[in-house]
């Protein structure tokens, strides 16, 4: 499906004036997001792009809310009002933008007074838009925050010999490059070197035998992230003994969940930390 939100703010006539005497331009080497028109007279006081990061957006689940994390591409917006714009009110904002995703068969998935979350399929990935509307002296402003969903490029990977240094050290061993969807347990393609440096380490060292601990963040309900945390430890054996004929008997799957943090989950930094899969070693002696 194209991404191609041209119902946006149908209401509207896009403002192409901006004062530069007030300083009210474009931030410098800012631009809106493809296919989303900004709210007129509007201009982009804060703009930000990362290759990789994370936002929490609402979501509603049945008669409650949560946050969610989502990873990938990250834009960051803030909108202010130029001098003499006709102040919309929030709702006149945040149902132009819920109407344009619906057009291109997008979800409204959480709708407040000052607030939306909305999801929307642009050119084969996810699109994740968090729009919030704020007051202020200088009148009505907007802080759009938007995610195209991927899995981060590793850039550096753990190797087996890394991995064997980590176990001899200190017993376990945390390993980054194993890659699950939001709240989901099967692995990602972008797991397999990963897996391959874990089934050379087991096959050097025919006598080691571990855990394959799943942890999670603290997002959601801690008895689910633990039932989450065993799936994904139990897809992790499943993939070393049946694409590189690791014995079960020497792969143990456990899912810790949300119990034993390496960092704050606080933060979305922290939290990212906290994903992950651990190699613990069985001692036998």
């Amino acid at each position: 499906m194209r991404f191609v939100l041209r119902t946006l703010l149908v209401s509207f006539a896009t403002v192409a004036m901006a004062s530069a005497a007030f300083g009210q331009e474009d931030v410098e080497g800012s631009k809106d997001y493809p296919g989303v028109t900004r709210m007129p007279g509007y201009y982009i006081a804060n703009y930000q792009e990362t290759a990789f990061d994370s936002f929490s957006f609402k979501v509603k689940v049945g008669t409650t809310s949560k946050e969610q994390a989502v990873e990938g591409h990250k834009y960051e917006f803030r909108y202010n009002m130029k001098d003499g714009t006709t102040m919309p009110s929030p709702i006149q904002i945040l149902r132009n933008y819920q109407n344009a995703a619906k057009a291109v068969g997008g979800q409204v998935m959480y709708s407040s007074e000052d607030t939306t979350t909305l999801r929307i399929n642009k050119s084969g990935k996810e699109a994740w838009i968090a729009v919030e509307t704020s007051n202020a002296p200088s009148g009505m402003f907007i802080t759009m925050n938007i995610i195209e969903k991927e899995a981060m490029k590793q850039e550096v990977a753990m190797d087996a010999d890394a991995m064997a240094a980590g176990l001899i050290e200190a017993g376990e061993v945390a390993i980054y490059g194993i890659y699950f969807d939001t709240a989901q347990s099967e692995l990602r393609p972008e797991s397999e070197p990963a897996l391959a440096e874990i089934a050379k380490l087991l096959s050097a060292h025919p006598d080691l035998k571990v855990y394959i601990v799943g942890h999670t963040d603290m997002v959601g309900d801690a008895a689910a992230n633990v039932k989450l945390a065993q799936a994904r430890a139990q897809s992790v054996v499943t993939a070393l003994s049946t694409k590189n004929g690791i014995a079960v008997t020497r792969i143990i799957p456990f899912g810790a969940g949300p119990y034993a943090p390496v960092a704050s989950n606080k933060t979305e930094e922290g939290r990212a930390k906290n994903r992950r899969v651990e190699l613990v070693e069985i001692a036998t002696k």
